[in-house]
């Protein structure tokens, strides 16, 4: 082996070493809490920079200082952001979002606090702890590597550690204290980063941006690891480090040399692409779910103020207006991640390479450098330059139509650090470009005017897509991904759509910037802005156009008015909060309001007083009351209404009164139907306090069901679908859940599957619904196998579904709710909303409030509304009586009876036995993946084992 061979062997092994530190650390913390730490980058720079400041600035010992930053600083800080931050997220729920959010909250805090303490200029006298020989560091990880492996695998802590990682939940209930292992763990994780950081700063540049970028550049030494080997991510980060040391021998020539030594210089990057983009996901499990609650609204007039304040600045002049024409091209910029996160749901870490890719096509079109294009004009560049970037948000977009919550974050994060590395750090595409401002809008007075107009477009296009059946589409996948495609939404092609929209808007709005500040600056567009970004945009509400434009303002503003770092530094402090205030702050002082005002007292007005002593004086005032009616006076409260009604009926019913908001109104051609008013439960107790209703919903001109069947014909069965299985098997993981199955849901029937817990009636739903593929056998609609179509396209074929756990888009209203099935269902029908609304008595005051919050009864009605607006000749109900009380299970079974009599194929899949012998036609019983049964419910139940068919 020749000199140089060796040498650059052992600069690798170095390189190597350290990202082997991070993974290690990176796999330690995620094994022990299930958080991704993207803040390791800036814990480890932290460390390095109190390391310099303790030798290099108070001339203190070496020795004494790594050991109060390694053994004393590092994991204290660790344990503080495990038990301040990460710990009540854990007991509020550990939303994977809420845990994203907060974990990139603590990077651009410490990035922020960073550069406010120590500045934002390159340090290179840190000092040096470790020889530049490798085999102290490599010994380093080995030692960790081997001691944590042995730790997990032979002591109490490690079968802790397991245990918690396997169910947390069942760790807890076991007596394991998951906290202890949580604290344990990041505590582990920042002492690894801690070391990474001191280790790396005398060999790079050490400042706030620069350390932090680059370990997080080796998360791909975790992801290829899958987050879980500790030997696999030490031989990936050595094999790596030395690969790229040695690639710095070659020097190729061509055309394409910039490129290919940009990437044997970056392989960890490389790696980083790879790892997120074709191996199977990371963390495929946290779903990245959206908070339950109503959107938030935003203040009366708050529009008038931003107008107002958005056109104070025509009214500055020099450096402050130079200042200001930053701020609407970052709020367009800002808007896209309102599109892409706020409305779709979706995460995305990289749209700093989009505008980036916008600022740099404009300049390269500006100035006739662009391949294959004459010089264009500075407007007709921009514009060019936003069609050119905008299909390149497939580059986020395709990875997300199989990818969700870290495993897209990470994806995303990618392609921007890609991007940043292999195109904006390269001076074969940036070198020498200049831009100039559009001709008449030289001045900044003019170009913020040119800047308002594209705002307000971006504004628009904005609110486009955030209304309408787009709007509603895009707020169902992001509140439900499964169920927005059980409602028929093309989930795949929306979420391009979204990704898509957001290119092209960050584009514009990166071109805007440059051309603000007549330049092209890479640093402007560099991952690290992407986490900022996305923080601010989700702790100021997300899917908030107002709280885009706030964001833009506070940190341009913040920046621009004190020293570098104070904005990414409040940032940084309001996302570590989100998990506490989900809202955004408007909500959290909103909900601060509330309790700090004194509660008001009720009572009647000296009219109101003077009415209800006449009513109590009236002779035979009390004669006039029905039978089941309060006394006259104070409104009993929710409780009281809800208890049972006398055994008295009134001779005749009194004339309905209006219903209270949130409470549905009957329908004048119906029979009165239970509501969900009240919280659910088992009692006898109708809901709502009303008696139970007789019989199904009244008929209506065309069908049993008012038309909400679909179903139009005299004959109620004629040109129905049939679902039919045939032999479906399917495995998980060596287990069978399904072993040859075969079934039948005919039209106009109710057929039920029963049996015990695994037995595999879930599996077969699902393969029926479409959400889960069988390893072999069929399922066929009529004459046409369907066994791998989408849920979205059996749904547009007519095969309409319901979730054991409600599948009830939050942010949405009742009737948007229903509206989105009816518009993405099987047959598009105006008056198909209306219907499945009065049928399930969903169209009275209930019909405009928020799903967000209602009883589970409602939302029951409200999915299965949802589903019966889209006309389907087959309805797929999973546990549809779960969390219902008696009197809406009585009235879901004459909703259903009147559907199979409409003609309706119908498959319940049940545990309440009582509930399947009632309304069933035909009972099949599982077991161990077979059907075992199947009969008419009466013979069936009478004659299988309790045992059996105990659930």
């Amino acid at each position: 082996m020749s000199s140089l061979t060796w040498d650059l062997t052992l600069a690798g092994l170095s390189v190597g070493s350290a990202a082997a530190l991070t993974g290690v650390g990176l796999i330690v913390t995620y094994r022990a809490t299930g958080v991704l730490n993207f803040a390791h980058g800036a814990i480890a720079m932290v460390c390095a920079y109190v390391l310099r400041q303790w030798v290099v600035e108070w001339g203190r010992p070496l020795w004494a200082g790594a050991a109060l930053t390694l053994l004393v600083l590092a994991p204290g800080l660790g344990v503080v952001l495990e038990r301040l931050v990460f710990r009540p997220l854990s007991v509020l729920g550990a939303d994977p979002a809420q845990t994203l959010v907060a974990s990139i909250g603590v990077f651009v805090l410490l990035v922020g606090g960073a550069a406010l303490l120590w500045g934002q200029g390159a340090r290179d006298d840190a000092p040096e702890l470790v020889a530049a020989d490798p085999w102290g560091q490599l010994a380093i990880v080995l030692v960790l590597a081997v001691g944590v492996g042995a730790v997990i695998r032979r002591t109490r802590f490690g079968r802790e550690l397991r245990a918690v990682v396997d169910d947390r939940r069942l760790a807890v209930l076991g007596g394991i204290d998951a906290d202890r292992v949580a604290a344990a763990g990041w505590a582990f994780g920042s002492f690894t980063a801690g070391l990474t950081g001191v280790l790396l700063a005398p060999y790079v540049r050490l400042d706030p941006y620069g350390l932090p970028l680059l370990v997080m550049e080796v998360l791909a030494v975790a992801v290829a690891a899958r987050m879980r080997s500790l030997p696999v991510a030490v031989l990936v980060a050595l094999t790596i480090g030395v690969a790229q040391s040695q690639l710095t021998r070659l020097h190729p020539s061509g055309w394409g040399a910039p490129l290919l030594q940009a990437v044997g210089a970056n392989l960890f990057v490389v790696a980083l692409l790879i790892a997120s983009l074709v191996l199977p996901g990371v963390g495929t499990r946290d779903a990245l779910p959206r908070t339950a609650t109503a959107r938030v609204p935003t203040p009366p007039g708050a529009w008038i103020v931003a107008a107002v304040l958005f056109l104070l600045p025509l009214g500055f002049a020099g450096p402050d207006l130079h200042t200001s024409v930053q701020v609407p091209a970052l709020g367009v910029v800002l808007l896209s991640l309102v599109v892409v996160t706020g409305r779709g749901g979706q995460i995305s870490l990289g749209q700093a390479a989009y505008a980036g890719l916008g600022a740099l096509f404009t300049a390269l079109l500006a100035a006739g450098r662009f391949p294959g294009l004459p010089r264009l004009p500075e407007l007709a560049a921009l514009a060019l330059a936003v069609l050119l970037v905008a299909p390149l948000g497939l580059l986020t977009g395709w990875p997300a139509i199989t990818r969700r919550g870290l495993a897209l974050a990470l994806a995303t994060f990618a392609v921007g650090v890609g991007v940043s590395r292999f195109v904006f750090a390269q001076p074969y595409a940036t070198s020498g470009l200049t831009l100039d401002r559009p001709r008449g809008f030289d001045g900044d007075r003019a170009y913020y005017v040119l800047e308002l107009a594209l705002l307000t477009l971006a504004l628009l296009a904005t609110h486009a897509l955030r209304r309408g059946r787009t709007g509603r589409a895009l707020a169902a996948l992001r509140d439900h991904e499964q169920g927005a495609s059980a409602a028929g939404v093309r989930v795949p092609a929306l979420k391009l759509l979204a990704f898509v929209a957001g290119a092209a808007l960050a584009a514009l709005g990166g071109g805007m910037l440059a051309m603000g500040l007549r330049a092209f600056d890479p640093s402007a567009y560099d991952p690290v802005r992407s986490l900022l970004w996305f923080a601010a945009v989700t702790v100021l509400g997300a899917d908030s156009t107002l709280g885009a434009l706030a964001a833009a303002a506070l940190l341009v503003g913040l920046d621009a008015g004190a020293r570098g770092g104070v904005a990414a530094a409040l940032i940084g402090v309001l996302a570590v909060l989100v998990g506490r205030f989900p809202g955004g702050p408007y909500d959290a002082l909103r909900t601060l309001t509330e309790r700090l005002r004194p509660p008001r007292r009720t009572g009647l007005t000296p009219l109101g007083s003077r009415v209800r002593h006449r009513l109590r004086t009236t002779p035979g005032a009390q004669a006039q009351t029905p039978a089941g009616a309060p006394a006259p006076g104070p409104t009993p409260t929710p409780a009281q209404a809800s208890g049972p009604a006398p055994a008295e009926t009134p001779a005749r019913a009194p004339a309905p009164a209006p219903a209270p908001v949130g409470v549905p109104a009957p329908s004048p051609d119906a029979t009165p139907a239970a509501h969900s008013g009240v919280a659910p439960n088992h009692s006898a107790a109708p809901a709502d306090g009303a008696a139970p209703p007789h019989g199904p919903p009244a008929p209506d001109h065309d069908s049993r069901t008012g038309g909400a069947g679909g179903n139009t014909r005299t004959n109620p069965a004629e040109g129905r679908g049939v679902l039919t299985a045939h032999d479906l098997h399917a495995r998980y993981d060596g287990f069978t859940a399904l072993a040859g199955v075969d079934l039948t849901v005919p039209p106009g029937r109710i057929t039920a599957i029963i049996g015990p817990n695994g037995a595999g009636k879930s599996t077969l739903f699902h393969c029926l619904a479409g959400t889960l593929r069988p390893t072999r056998g069929q399922v066929r609609h009529n004459a046409r196998n369907i066994t791998h179509l989408s849920p979205h396209t059996r749904t547009r074929l007519g095969i309409a579904r319901t979730f054991q756990q409600l599948a009830v888009f939050p942010t949405l209203t009742v009737t948007e709710n229903v509206r989105l099935g009816a518009e993405q269902g099987h047959i598009e029908d105006p008056s198909a909303t209306d219907r499945a609304l009065r049928l399930l008595h969903l169209d009275g005051p209930l019909r405009d409030a928020p799903a967000a919050g209602l009883p589970t009864g409602t939302l029951r009605r409200v999915e299965l509304a949802r589903a019966l607006a889209g006309t389907p000749g087959v309805l797929l109900l999973d546990e549809p009586a779960a969390g219902l009380d008696t009197a809406e299970v009585a009235a879901l079974a004459r909703v259903l009876r009147a559907l199979a009599a409409d003609g309706t194929a119908l498959l319940v899949v049940e545990h309440d036995l009582d509930l399947v012998a009632d309304l069933a036609d035909v009972v099949h019983v599982m077991t161990a993946g077979r059907v075992v049964a199947s009969g008419p419910p009466a013979h069936v139940l009478e004659t299988l084992d309790a045992r059996e068919t105990a659930v």
